[in-house]
């Protein structure tokens, strides 16, 4: 599968994701379940297109800037998501919160798809062997393990 279809179906699925986590209520067993399934798969996505996927952008000189934009990006939704993991799920500034979260994730996966990917099918190619988006998900895979080690080395430094 190519890097952009990868990356495509996971931002189809934190789509419906999202949907599911706002027509949700409190702090019920949907939204734990549903909340969890998201923060984990986008943690671990967002891990594994920085060094796959912008890291390929950034040793170029052109997707340099979109690269870097992205990943500032993901550094302010991992700031959100983080502060809503810690939140009561059933205060209404969670609520608030989540959909700051869904306006700006789905900003940014809309932006990664309409402008993101054809600057990257310029500077990197377009996968046609699937390499990058076998390595993708690979790393994907690897990463869902680490994200609970990572949160605690974070709140150790």
């Amino acid at each position: 599968m190519k890097i952009y279809d990868a990356i495509k179906r996971d931002h189809d699925h934190h789509r419906q994701l999202l949907d599911a986590l706002a027509s949700t209520s409190g702090d019920s067993d949907e939204r734990r379940a549903a909340w969890s399934t998201f923060f984990y798969d986008v943690k671990a996505h967002a891990a594994a297109e920085e060094e796959t996927f912008y890291a390929r952008l950034m040793a170029t000189t052109h997707g340099q800037p979109d690269a870097r934009h992205s990943v500032h990006e993901h550094q302010s939704l991992d700031e959100i998501m983080d502060e809503l993991n810690d939140m009561d799920m059933s205060s209404p500034g969670w609520l608030l919160r989540f959909k700051t979260l869904q306006d700006e994730y789905k900003h940014h996966i809309d932006e990664e798809e309409e402008e993101l990917f054809a600057s990257a099918r310029e500077q990197i190619g377009a996968d046609s062997d699937g390499r990058l988006g076998h390595a993708f998900r690979s790393r994907k895979a690897q990463e869902v393990g680490l994200v609970d080690r990572k949160m605690e080395e974070a709140v150790e430094d």
